[in-house]
């Protein structure tokens, strides 16, 4: 596809998509993975009865139990996300449209999208690590959480190209796909 007004058709075009179509694919993102999760937890909770038989009910009562669920949680995140932004797209990505290129516009190499990853939870950390300790509801974390991600989101608008902030830290960013 050609583009209309470059001065060749082969120059990439890096303008980022616009926030709400960003927002957009990270909320179908978060409907997606949670069927990756769910499958996740699933095979994690089986194994960990098989070979300690405490049922997923009684998780709280064994704190490595539930770190491991964690960890597995971190890692299968982990895994997806490197291998999909290293291919330039995630399937959220993809129906909406948006890649994920490094600042010259070239694909994302596996360590660049390994440091992506572990930035992009600055979306979550700090609304975690602020309710740890105050010992807030339900509730009030899920209040506390979207409104930092609302803000975080929006902290993408003072940003010289637009990105989000952990896309700058990792050396990436978000273009609208060709």
């Amino acid at each position: 596809m050609t583009q209309i007004g470059t001065a060749t058709s082969s120059a990439l075009d890096l303008t980022p998509p616009s926030l709400s179509r960003r927002m957009a694919c990270w909320l179908y993102e978060g409907m997606l993975l949670f069927g990756v999760m769910v499958s996740s937890g699933l095979v994690y909770f089986i194994a960990a009865y098989w070979l300690t038989g405490i049922a997923p009910g009684d998780m709280n009562i064994h704190p490595l139990l539930k770190s491991g669920l964690q960890a597995i949680s971190f890692l299968v995140l982990g895994v997806y996300f490197i291998w999909m932004w290293h291919r330039g797209q995630t399937l959220a990505m993809k129906t909406w449209r948006i890649e994920m290129v490094d600042a010259q516009g070239q694909k994302v190499s596996h360590k660049m999208a390994f440091k992506r990853y572990l930035a992009s939870w600055l979306w979550f950390v700090p609304p975690m690590a602020a309710s740890a300790p105050l010992h807030l509801s339900v509730i009030e974390v899920t209040i506390l959480t979207l409104g930092w991600v609302a803000i975080w989101a929006l902290l993408s608008r003072f940003h010289p190209q637009r990105q989000f902030w952990h896309d700058a830290l990792a050396g990436t960013r978000l273009i609208s796909a060709r």
